[in-house]
């Protein structure tokens, strides 16, 4: 999975490449990382000590534009399309949206409303009954003054983790756009559609389909 979210940034213009990860897992992604990225280990060994999603962000300390992607995302549009449209929106922010087309699945997610301009007006984070099936996959890009702004909500005591609490905030306080990206998209935190995207992979290269995942503890 990481390999291919690397092979989607190399598309883009960017001119450092990092990676967060937990206490846990460092050794390991030490020992994997390409000379261009480079590894940041948050210190942390449980889900009750985590930083969270928007506190690795902070703990990094990027001060310039951000583009920002969870490690979780499968998806097959190109970086290099989102980045010239959020190019086009002056010093805006962008967030990557794909149409689930199942407001049952959309729960799960920030769903959002747009204007004409596709600028984001609402983004409301697992909605009981959502307004569309538009939602905010975790693919952001973000304009360095809005990187800024994340310590601010850290400190006004916001959630850290799930990154689309920090969008929903920060829609309501400046420029955020949707970019509808074409093609397919999964989140393979969640087990069915990591089966679904593993099978889909293994057909597409001939290989026998899973019927099911085992887990272990």
């Amino acid at each position: 999975m990481v390999d291919w979210i690397l092979d989607k940034i190399r598309e883009v213009d960017v001119e450092e490449i990092h990676l967060v990860t937990n206490h846990r897992f460092a050794a390991a992604f030490e020992q994997w990382a390409p000379d261009d990225v480079r590894i940041h280990d948050d210190g942390t060994t449980s889900n009750d000590d985590r930083l969270g999603a928007i506190g690795d962000i902070a703990f990094v300390g990027i001060d310039d534009d951000l583009l920002a992607i969870a490690g979780d995302n499968l998806f097959e549009f190109s970086l290099g399309d989102y980045q010239a449209f959020w190019r086009t929106k002056d010093a805006a922010s962008c967030v990557a949206v794909h149409d689930v087309g199942d407001r049952e699945l959309a729960k799960k997610y920030g769903v959002i409303s747009v204007d004409e301009s596709d600028r984001i007006t609402s983004f409301v984070e697992k909605p009981e009954n959502p307004a569309s099936t538009f939602i905010a996959t975790a693919t952001y890009m973000f304009a360095r003054d809005h990187v800024r702004l994340v310590r601010t909500y850290l400190d006004d005591g916001n959630p850290p983790d799930q990154p689309g609490n920090f969008v929903a905030w920060l829609q309501a306080r400046e420029r955020v756009y949707a970019y509808r990206f074409p093609g397919r998209w999964w989140d393979i935190g969640d087990a069915s559609q990591l089966l679904e995207a593993d099978n889909l992979m293994r057909r597409e290269h001939g290989l026998p389909e899973r019927a099911e995942y085992s887990i272990e503890n």
